[in-house]
Formats: structure tokens, sequence, C-alpha cells
């Protein structure tokens, strides 16, 4: 059994490619279900399969409000946020279980 992580998150394919942004309250299924595709839609279509971004956050309103929020800000926004704080676009799956 894994620890839930509440979390808002970032998808991509490669370094500075397509984004995908999402919330969820289980990191750990919802990033599954983007790996097997078990869902259609853009990242299925985009192969958007690797975590780029992830804030735990302490509940699930604060991770809708953070990811309502940032779907608002730009692009080059979005990437600055990546890089400051995973530089190499490193897969980080493995950080968090």
């Amino acid at each position: 059994m894994h620890d839930r992580i509440i979390a808002v998150y970032f998808l991509s394919n490669q370094k500075n490619g397509t984004l995908y942004m999402g919330s969820t309250n289980d990191l750990h299924r919802r990033m599954l279900e983007h790996r097997e595709g078990l869902y259609r839609g853009f990242s299925k279509r985009y192969k958007l399969k690797k975590l780029v971004f992830c804030q735990p956050c302490p509940n699930v309103a604060t991770a809708l409000r953070l990811e309502r929020r940032y779907k608002k800000y730009y692009r080059e926004w979005k990437i600055n946020l990546i890089e400051e704080n995973n530089p190499n676009w490193d897969d980080l799956c493995e950080r968090f279980w």
C-alpha cells in the first residue's frame, strides 16, 4: 500500500515539450492511470507520462485552487516553475514512492 499524496502536478513528454496540468487526491494512482493510458484525452493523445513537477498539498481544496491559479499563467511561467524545481526535467515519480 502507498501513502496517498494530494498534489498539483505537471506531465510532459520531453524537456520543453507539451504540458499537462492536473490535481489529484492520490498521486500514485493518478500516475499509474496516465502511464497506462487508461483514459482517453489530452495526456494519452500526446503521450504525457513524465512527472516533471509536483507540489504536494495539505488537502484537495488547496490542490484544486492551485491548479485553477496555475492554469491561468502563461506557458513561460509554467516552464520557469518546472525548471526552478527540476532543471533537467527528470521524471519525479520515484521521489514520491
